[in-house]
């Protein structure tokens, strides 16, 4: 008997949640660590067809989601969606069925549908856009579906103001001018050259970093246990002179430690008195040279998504921040 329209089982839910790299100037390498996979292989006694039943979804995209390494809040995130989708649509309607109509219809009701309680903020509708096309684009890799009703879905939404780069020779100003003060110097290159946030160039440790190849550093960034993160670190690689100017940063400074025992207004301060040695009149902020750092990676033709992941930046966080660095890197 074919069981393929059989239903599988849900996983329970809580209900809706709003819940080697081209280098920046020398071309050296970064490294992304892949950690091995901590889930069982995908089993699968009914495959999937055009006619399984939405339903019958749940547990093969949920274990998809695990086994391409996705955090468990974006797991949760959507996982729900599929859950509202499924009840908007019919839980025992075929996946084959389902049309671009529909998804437009199911968008448009969580958007302006009656009893709503308050209109859905931008960046949960955003996501529900991209829980579609992740959900349906795995259906039709899978051979599931033939055709994606999601691919040509496009939700319109403000955009914020973009930030004022630095321009190539203000970058190369402000480097040469932080090199008389060594702590101004290894911060700013760390952030160019690496991208980090903030909050991970306050937490990086002297033991995180490896300078045993002789040809780039390298140093791993850990991500707390709160962030829900299931892959807990990220390797990034540095040209080799940042070697030097580490060295030269410990000589004087001699951290134990944090590789910056200071606070972040402190940081703040350091870049700040930076900047206006360098002459540069602009707003510069250690996120904008972290911008500075995505968007030469576009330019340098490294794809979106291992931009994503040199980042460290969640699916949820990447729908804005990707816009964003695109109309940066590539303005019309």
């Amino acid at each position: 008997m074919d069981n393929s329209h059989s239903p599988q089982p849900e996983p329970i839910l809580t209900g809706e949640s709003t819940v080697s790299q081209p280098d920046l100037f020398t071309g050296a390498s970064t490294v992304i660590a892949e950690p091995p996979v901590p889930y069982p292989p995908l089993v699968r006694t009914h495959p999937l067809t055009d006619q399984s039943s939405i339903s019958a979804c749940f547990i093969p995209y949920q274990q998809d989601l695990q086994l391409r390494g996705k955090s468990e809040y974006t797991i949760t995130c959507f996982l729900s969606d599929l859950r509202m989708l499924s009840e908007f649509v019919g839980r025992d309607t075929p996946v084959g069925r389902i049309s671009k109509e529909q998804l437009t219809d199911w968008l448009v009701k969580l958007k302006f549908g009656k009893g709503m309680d308050k209109v859905p903020a931008p960046k949960t509708m955003a996501r529900r856009v991209t829980f579609l096309k992740n959900f349906f684009s795995w259906l039709s890799r899978e051979g599931v579906i033939r055709e994606d009703p999601s691919a040509s879905l496009v939700l319109e939404r403000p955009l914020p103001p973009l930030p004022q780069l630095l321009f190539d020779d203000e970058v190369q100003r402000l480097l040469t001018c932080a090199a008389d003060d060594p702590r101004a110097h290894c911060l700013i290159f760390l952030v160019l050259h690496a991208g980090l946030k903030k909050e991970e160039v306050m937490g990086l440790k002297v033991e995180q970093i490896d300078l045993s190849n002789a040809q780039e550093t390298t140093i791993t960034v850990h991500f707390d246990a709160a962030t829900g993160k299931q892959h807990r670190e990220r390797r990034l690689a540095l040209p080799a002179e940042f070697a030097t100017i580490l060295k030269k940063y410990q000589a004087k400074y001699h951290p134990v430690s944090e590789l910056f025992d200071c606070t972040d207004r402190n940081l703040n301060y350091v870049l700040a008195r930076a900047v206006k040695v360098a002459g540069i009149n602009k707003r510069v902020t250690l996120q904008l040279l972290r911008d500075t750092f995505a968007v030469q990676q576009l330019r340098n033709g490294v794809p979106p998504e291992t931009v994503r992941e040199k980042l460290g930046l969640s699916d949820e966080a990447w729908l804005e921040s990707r816009e964003k660095y695109r109309r940066l890197a590539f303005p019309k």
